[in-house]
């Protein structure tokens, strides 16, 4: 009763304990979008997961509706199609929820430097959530065979991101910070003994449960000692650069264009807490972009590049902070950056935190 193999397994979460709602602007006026064609492929694509929406009750068939959108398919990594919903219309004549996310940082690291985790994935988190039944008809799209609206809350629209998060923080609200961190579906069980996490992973389950919420199998990860969270690595050691981003800039060529440095500048600004006064030593390359008429790959440039490419093979590993233990800033300034770092000492060696 914790696990969905498929979308008919899944009971979805009592509308009294949450709902989406769209709290659409009165002012604004229906748009009901033209029919666009697809292909053969696609159409067949849009058939079967609309059969699939339908056999798992997550859409009705609507007859008159004042709001329509058009379906658009998007090629997963493993070649199937998935299907989306256009509400580029629909979302502008909603306002932002502006419920608060967490910090990515703290939930790092505050999942860092334990012992054993335990990463949960719930089986299709959005259709677990139920629409507000006089809104369902709001979110209706168009088909070849005839229109549906959703009754759970499809991907796509504008505050759904929001809706899920205050879902997560009310169904987890006594252990996140303690034994859990939870960043809209990305969950983490955190524990310092084998016996403990036991017992957390109890607690999760037990409000899992609760909730009829369902977890996916196939994505769920339990008692490791590291794994990917966030896009980086956590550990029982720290915070470690992902290794992907890593190799992505190690395999690169040096860059020719303006659109190459931009490529280069984006992944190195993904890793910037493990590359030290980053800043000051990727100013050539950065300069390359505030003058993108004059671009010259220089020896500056590529001496940067190298240097980078031969840091990321061995990057620092972050450690968890000790509350208990005094914290060192250190300042570097430098005609075009100021940098700094905090760390901590264990057995005479600083360590960046």
């Amino acid at each position: 009763d914790l696990f969905a193999w498929s979308s008919a397994d899944m009971p979805g979460i009592d509308a009294d304990f949450i709902c989406h709602r769209l709290a659409i602007h009165k002012e604004a006026r229906p748009v009901a979008q033209r029919k666009r064609k697809v292909g053969g492929e696609r159409r067949e694509a849009i058939i079967t997961e609309t059969q699939k929406l339908l056999n798992a009750g997550f859409i009705r068939e609507v007859r008159y509706t004042t709001w329509l959108a058009n379906v658009v398919l998007v090629k997963k990594s493993s070649g199937k199609w998935r299907m989306c919903v256009d509400y580029t219309d629909l979302n502008k004549a909603c306002p932002k929820d502006s419920y608060p996310l967490p910090s990515i940082d703290k939930m790092v690291d505050g999942a860092s430097g334990h012992a054993f985790l335990s990463f949960l994935d719930a089986y299709s988190g959005y259709n677990q959530i139920m629409m507000y039944p006089p809104d369902e008809v709001h979110t209706s799209f168009i088909t070849d065979h005839a229109n549906y609206c959703y009754r759970v809350m499809p991907f796509g629209l504008k505050n759904a991101g929001a809706t899920y998060q205050r879902l997560m923080d009310k169904v987890f609200h006594h252990q996140i910070g303690r034994n859990m961190e939870v960043y809209v579906d990305d969950m983490v069980v955190k524990t310092t003994s084998v016996t403990n996490h036991a017992t957390d992973l109890a607690e999760v389950f037990a409000q899992i449960r609760r909730h009829n919420m369902r977890l996916n199998p196939e994505k769920c990860i339990f008692s490791v000692q590291g794994c990917k969270f966030l896009d980086f690595m956590i550990t029982s050691r720290g915070i470690e650069a992902n290794p992907e981003k890593c190799k992505a800039i190690i395999q690169m060529q040096s860059p020719q264009t303006v659109k190459e440095v931009q490529r280069l500048a984006g992944r190195l600004v993904s890793l910037s807490r493990f590359i030290p006064r980053l800043v000051e030593k990727a100013g050539p390359i950065f300069t390359l972009l505030r003058k993108p008429q004059n671009f010259q790959w220089t020896d500056q440039c590529e001496e940067a590049f190298r240097s980078f490419t031969t840091f990321l093979t061995t990057p620092p590993i972050l450690q968890r902070p000790d509350h208990k233990a005094d914290l060192l800033l250190y300042l570097v300034v430098a005609e075009s950056a100021i940098s700094a770092v905090i760390v901590q000492e264990h057995q005479k060696v600083q360590t960046p935190i």
